[in-house]
């Protein structure tokens, strides 16, 4: 199935995705590209009935991928069991083309009908059922088979390519219709929720059969097996037509069967035919009809919106779908199996040994890693699906317990080879560190530690498959079984670590050998601890974190929930102080839990910035003991121009790209790149690190802006947690005092400053020397270095806390602070720097991160849009989520608060509905079964209903309900309450706001869901949205009237389902994400073209990873699109980001700020390509989504504003134009002050509307206001200013012409001679300058010569692509000062 899925594509998309048609790999030093490019070639098909055909493929795929392909053809689909044969030599479905004897251009491969098993008639059905259901979403409604919702065919009528229903139309103005609908009018109040699932014409059900369906007679009696007989099955046809029809070994026939009475004869005629399709196409003219129909338009539909996506995606809102007679899914329901799964041999899946195998597979060269990364991916993508249905099978009550004697909360199950417990506090082992809430928080933690792990991947150290599902207010942990240990006690298997906290310690030589080996990438310590009996033992992890070695030899580590060190602001303990910055700020508070811990991305960034300190601590102290050598240039250096002290320097750069990047301004120095000043082994270096990326996503100095995406930086390039570049805050830039206090007094001053603003060098002149010095005592262990330089590093190490005094390397103890652990007497002075160094963390967190989050808002370099962005947004900082209070009044406290308004909104948001959910989980632990929906409903009201909402449930329900109670079932939160029918909506509001307090230690002031949109300017439609995703609720979409004071908005007809919401790990694609950052940095270098090839090569690997669909492919085409666009092809910008919008659909959700970005970007490239109406289209969408997210007051809805407005500016609607364009005017001057050169754009744009009206006033008064920002912003000589100036200047003619003709006609009356008055429309390309100048896309002149390759690739394209309605204008954009002069992305401000 796994090589199958490729082929799912449509034939030419499928071919660029081949298995690994091109492969690239790196050498250690230089990426260089390896391609091991094996030609395709076609051959020719013939199937039965059918014309030859011909068929490209690839020499690595294998003989089951024609056999996919074939499945999904239209003329092809309905056969399943048949083999391919060459020159009547039947093919190996799994051996490779390559391998088959014989096999070349051109060869005529036989598709020959096989014989049926009952396992192949099986899977005959069950592809016919697929086929059948092939355009009904109810599956992507329901949540089942990676099915998922996407919209955009429904805007773009279709296909955007040539092969779409509508040809280009050029620039016919008159047949658009330009209205939007009312409700996304800038200032429309009304927020409907209809439009979010507009109804696809497509999905108008075309009936082929009314029931198909297992009949009784299952299984066939001996005597009839004896005649091939494999299974009955019963259907009715859409003409009212009941049959019986037997799968034999032949095929498929009618028989004599009926309801009641068993007849396995054939029928006269029977109609035996190899397919069920042709045996139904001849019984049921209806069915022929409509069955070809609807393959038709199976076909047509973009490969993107069928292919299953890898992980399950869930819609918080669906419309009643209608409930089909399916015997295929009744089947799946009461089997353990998964989809494909009875296929594979030996039923039920081994998911600890698939799991471990595909760690164990070769890694050495680029094509072994792909298949291992494809193979991990795989495998975690099919057990997080079985451990998800686990996860719901146990809270439903379907599994049995291991230990069914026992107290429901503290049973244990097994499913499918998955284990599974429930987050209860299970014989009290939780009960120091915070009893439920802990063992609510151990899952994650662990959760984490196991991604933490499997990232850095050291050969020989196992983790187990782990999977969190919350579901029903229960939180379930699945973790695969390792083999052996349910036999034996924990106390005779764990032989590294403590299975009670710390009272009793084990170690183990193998294990501390391989545990060092991920403490240098995780940053953990090795100390020693003391067992109970007082000997101390080596530890390199926490003392839970257990080690078990399997029956299988494997070496396992389990519990990791404190692979990173404890959070102090959140651990208060006897007798210790925190650092001035945590007190300040109310720190430490008491938690829930006594788990809190740091963040693995707060750890790099503290890292990265203590490193900093470090290079700058040597610098200076090389300066110091260079100046008392040289006491005449001290002064020089202390007080000139930094460039006047440089000279004197041996400026020694390292070559290599580590040394340049840190020299831009943000000092980034990848966590790689800072192993390798260290020490030689940099063999750890290759696990992705979170901090800084190689610069290539960081902003780096204004030189060079980067090309990605830097409007839509909400949503990082690549969502990864483990990869997400600190956007410009890797070294925080805020000036408070640092956390570093007890330091040498050179640095005093340096602490946490904005650190380098310009280069480094121009700061500290020494520190070139400085980085020298340390990698020259690293690389020779410091004996050829004099003892004054070792003194130097010696004093810089101590200074920042590193553990080693050659060089600069931190690590923490994650048992410091852990109740019940001793440590030995000698290590006391090695504790004591250890709770120092967490102090500082902590300070660091709350003194540098926080802040600098808030800078990346103010500054818009971070957008969040929803909570789910804003929780990243936090995340990618090392922020968690219990801090959210503290940002929040950071916010408040912050001068600039006005413009901090959307941030502050969403924070409220995201903090009232995580405090509703965290009740909404006890509340739902309480209902049985029955009253789901109606509790779910009671609950929504009491959150957002204006209405006093108290039960109203008909009295007769909870009468029958008591009754049904007699007998207390015995499935998890089986209690035989209704006390969920007592809460009241004060009540609940009560609970938030105390919740708030206690959990965020912010105070809500609100009594009522009505009190918080007044208050905080919120959305009820986006609470709703939020507390669905987040408690997995599911509600029937339409439009709901939360402000009725007469009825409750929701009733249980209402809640169609609750979901569960699962947290597990993603696999990386690491060779492809190399790719994609090289091709990111090449193209931030202004080399396009070969940026352009990087990123292509990315995404074929991707493809061989991940499949066809995932969020780095969709970043990886958003990229592709973009570049496509800035090199002039717009035609496969448009295709591109075409794939990149149903991708974002499928993978991210319909309405995800993601998906609202992609659908902007392919607005623009619709524009571009003359497809107006469709640009239109798609912009009020992204409006619709975008207001039911977050509201108008956001700064983005400016750029979308200013976008829709420019569009209907081009189609002469200019009253329309108008209402959008003041509308981002407004927001501008709100977000960005009044004094922005966005505003000043938004000035023009208005100002030129007015002037195609004639309105020349208004059209003057507006470019002034844009032209006296010009002037105080960037001078008068600045290029902007004169056009502006230029502008006024013609505006002023125009009026005075226009006052002369009006003059001219009052005095003459009728018999005046009028000038002609030029009324001018705007031009397309006029248009489209500015569309690309506000999306941040600005054409930049090159060197003569390089304009002039520019401008002859270019025309050369548009020549290609006959249209030259679109050429832009190589235009200068001033207010950047751009040294490099190539094209590229950057914003206007």
């Amino acid at each position: 199935m796994n090589g199958g899925v490729a082929h799912n594509l449509s034939e030419e998309e499928s071919r660029q995705d081949g298995a690994g048609d091109t492969d690239g790999g790196e050498d250690s030093n230089e990426q260089e590209v390896i391609v091991i490019q094996d030609t395709g070639f076609t051959v020719k098909i013939q199937a039965p009935g059918t014309e030859p055909f011909d068929l490209q493929v690839s020499p690595q795929e294998m003989v089951q991928e024609i056999h996919q392909v074939l499945m999904d053809r239209e003329d092809t689909c309905h056969r399943t069991c048949f083999s391919l044969q060459l020159d009547s030599n039947v093919l190996d479905n799994f051996a490779e083309l390559k391998s088959i004897e014989g096999l070349q251009e051109g060869s005529l491969l036989k598709v020959v009908e096989e014989p049926y098993t009952v396992r192949e008639a099986r899977i005959h059905v069950r592809h016919i059922r697929d086929l059948l259901k092939g355009l009904d979403p109810s599956d992507a409604y329901n949540g089942v088979d990676c099915n998922s919702l996407s919209f955009l065919s429904v805007f773009t009528d279709g296909d955007l390519g040539d092969s779409g229903k509508r040809k280009k139309k050029g620039s016919e103005l008159e047949q658009i219709d330009c209205t939007p609908p009312e409700h996304i009018l800038p200032g429309s109040k009304e927020r409907p929720l209809l439009p979010l699932q507009p109804q696809n014409k497509d999905w108008k059900p075309m009936q082929c059969l009314k029931v198909l369906t297992m009949s009784g007679w299952n299984p066939p009696p001996g005597n009839r097996k004896m005649h091939g007989d494999l299974m009955y099955l019963y259907m009715v046809t859409v003409e009212e037509r009941h049959i019986s029809i037997t799968a034999s070994t032949r095929g498929f026939y009618l028989n004599q069967s009926t309801t009641y009475t068993f007849n396995p004869k054939p029928a006269n005629p029977s109609f035996l035919s190899h397919s069920l399709v042709e045996l139904l196409s001849q019984i049921s003219p209806a069915f022929k009809k409509n069955f070809t129909a609807l393959q038709k338009k199976r076909v047509q539909r973009h490969p993107f919106e069928r292919i299953a996506t890898p992980f399950q995606v869930y819609s918080w809102t669906a419309p009643q779908v209608d409930h089909t007679m399916d015997c295929v899914r009744a089947e799946d329901a009461y089997t353990s199996r998964l989809g494909y799964e009875e296929h594979i041999p030996g039923q039920t899946r081994d998911w600890n040994e698939e799991l471990q195998t595909t760690r164990e597979l070769a890694r050495k060269n680029l094509p072994d890693r792909l298949l291992r990364e494809r193979a991990i991916f795989k495998v975690h993508s099919d057990f997080a699906a079985a451990a998800t249905r686990g996860s719901m099978a146990v809270i439903d009550g379907n599994v049995m317990a291991i230990n069914p004697g026992e107290e429901t909360r503290m049973q244990m199950f097994i499913w499918n080879n998955i284990f599974f417990s429930l987050g209860f506090d299970v014989r009290d082992h939780y009960r120091e560190l915070g009893g439920d809430a802990a063992a609510h928080a151990a899952p994650t933690n662990d959760l984490n530690g196991v991604r933490a792990y499997g990232a850095v991947d050291v050969e020989g150290l196992y983790t187990l498959g782990t999977v969190v599902v919350d579901y029903r207010g229960y939180r379930v942990t699945a973790q695969s079984i390792i083999p052996g240990i349910l036999e034996r006690e924990q106390e005779q298997s764990v032989i590294y670590g403590s299975i009670d906290f710390g009272k009793t310690v084990v170690s183990h030589g193998k294990y501390l050998e391989l545990l060092e080996r991920t403490s240098r990438p995780l940053k953990v310590q090795r100390h020693n601890v003391l067992n109970e009996k007082d000997e101390s033992m080596e530890l390199c992890s926490s003392v839970e974190c257990k080690g078990i070695i399997g029956n299988d030899g494997r070496h396992y580590i389990l519990d990791l929930l404190r692979t990173f060190p404890p959070d102090l602001n959140f651990l208060p303990v006897e007798g210790e102080e925190l650092s001035p910055e945590s007190v300040r700020q109310g720190f430490p508070r008491q938690h829930r839990h006594r788990l809190a811990c740091l963040r693995q991305e707060l750890i790099e960034a503290f890292v990265e910035h203590r490193y900093l300190l470090f290079m700058k601590m040597a610098a200076l102290q090389l300066m110091q003991q260079k100046a008392n050598k040289e006491s005449k240039l001290a002064t020089l250096t202390e007080n000139s121009s930094p460039g006047a002290a440089v000279p004197a320097l041996p400026s020694t750069e390292t070559p290599d790209a580590s040394a340049e990047s840190s020299e831009t301004s943000t000092e980034t120095l990848t966590d790689a790149n800072s192993d390798a000043v260290q020490t030689e082994t940099t063999s750890t270096s290759d696990a992705p690190q979170p901090a800084a990326t190689e610069a290539t996503t960081t902003e780096a100095a204004p030189k060079t802006e980067p090309m990605t995406e830097t409007d839509s930086s909400a949503t990082t390039t690549t969502n990864a947690s483990q990869a997400t570049p600190i956007e410009d805050n890797v070294v925080p830039t805020v000036t408070t005092n640092g956390p570093l206090v007890p330091f040498a007094t050179a640095i005093q001053n340096g602490e946490c400053e904005s650190p380098l603003e310009g280069k480094a060098e121009d700061i500290i002149p020494g520190l070139a020397q400085a980085k020298e010095l340390a990698e020259s005592l690293a690389a020779e262990d410091g004996s050829g270095i004099d003892p004054k330089s070792r003194e130097v590093v010696l004093n810089a190490c101590k200074a920042v806390g590193s553990i080693s005094n050659t060089s600069f390397d931190i690590r923490f103890n994650p048992d410091i602070f852990s109740p019940g652990v001793r440590f030995p007497e000698d290590s006391a002075d090695d504790i004591q720097k250890q709770k120092q160094l967490l102090k500082d963390a902590g300070a660091f967190m709350v003194s540098c991160q926080i802040p600098s989050l808030v800078k990346d808002c103010l500054d818009h370099s971070a957008l969040p849009m929803d909570g789910a962005t804003l929780t990243e947004a936090l995340h990618q900082r090392g922020i968690n989520v219990r801090y959210l209070g503290n940002v929040l009044a950071f916010v408040d406290q912050t001068p600039a608060k006005a413009q901090l308004e959307h941030f502050y909104r969403i924070g409220i948001s995201e903090l009232i509905t995580r405090c509703a959910k965290h009740i909404f989980k006890t509340y739902l632990q309480g209902v049985e079964l029955s009253a789901l929906s109606a509790s779910v409903s009671h609950f929504l009201n009491c959150f957002l209903s204006s209405f006093d909402a108290v039960a109203h449930l008909p009295a007769d329900e909870l009468v029958s309900r008591r009754k049904n109670r007699k007998r207390r079932n015995r499935v998890p939160g089986g209690g035989d309450n209704t006390a969920w029918a007592s809460l009241t909506p004060s009540e609940l509001w009560k609970n938030i706001v105390s919740e708030a307090q206690s959990y965020y230690h912010f105070t809500l002031h609100c009594e009522n869901a009505d009190q918080v949109v007044e208050k905080y300017g919120l959305q009820k439609i986006t609470l709703l949205r939020e507390i669905s995703i987040k408690a997995g609720i599911q509600i029937l979409i339409k439009e709901y009237n939360f402000d009725s004071r007469h009825k409750p908005a929701f009733t249980e007809e209402d809640i169609l389902n609750i979901f569960p919401v699962v947290k597990h790990v993603n696999p990386k694609a690491s060779d492809a994400f190399h790719f994609f950052q090289s091709g990111q940095a090449k193209v931030q270098q202004g080399y396009l073209k070969e940026g352009c090839e990087l990123i292509n090569e990315a995404l074929n690997l991707f493809n061989n990873v991940y499949g066809a669909m995932h969020v780095e492919i969709c970043a990886c085409l958003r990229l592709l699109a973009r570049l496509n666009y800035i090199m002039g092809d717009h035609h496969e910008a448009l295709s591109n980001q075409q794939k990149a919008v149903l991708m974002s659909e499928r993978v991210l959700g319909v309405e995800h700020p993601n998906t609202i970005q992609e659908y902007m970007h392919l607005a623009l490239y619709c524009f571009a390509n003359g497809q107006l109406s469709t640009a239109l289209k798609l912009l009020y969408r992204a409006r619709y989504l975008m207001l039911m997210v977050c509201g108008e007051d956001h700064p983005e809805m400016a750029l979308l504003d200013s976008n829709i407005g420019l569009v209907l500016h081009g189609v002469m609607e200019y009253d329309l134009s108008l209402r959008f364009l003041e509308n981002a005017l407004a927001i501008n001057s709100k977000y960005h002050g009044p004094r922005s050169l966005k505003v000043a754009l938004s000035h023009h744009l208005v100002a030129r509307v007015y002037e195609s009206k004639a309105e020349f006033r208004s059209a003057l008064q507006q470019e002034k206001e844009g032209y006296t920002i010009y002037k105080n912003q960037v001078g008068e000589a600045h290029e902007k200013t004169k056009e502006s100036s230029e502008y006024l200047k013609y505006l002023t003619q125009q009026a005075v012409a226009l006052q002369r003709t009006m003059n001219e006609i009052y005095k003459n009356g009728s018999n005046a001679s009028i000038m002609p008055l030029k009324f001018t429309a705007p031009s397309m390309a006029s248009v489209l300058e500015q569309l690309n100048i506000i999306n941040g896309i600005i054409f930049i002149p090159l060197s003569q010569k390089d304009l002039e390759n520019l401008k002859a690739e270019v025309q050369r394209r548009q020549q290609l692509q006959e249209s030259g309605k679109s050429v832009e204008d190589l235009t200068v954009d001033g207010p950047l000062e751009l040294e490099d002069k190539i094209p590229m992305d950057v914003n206007v401000d």
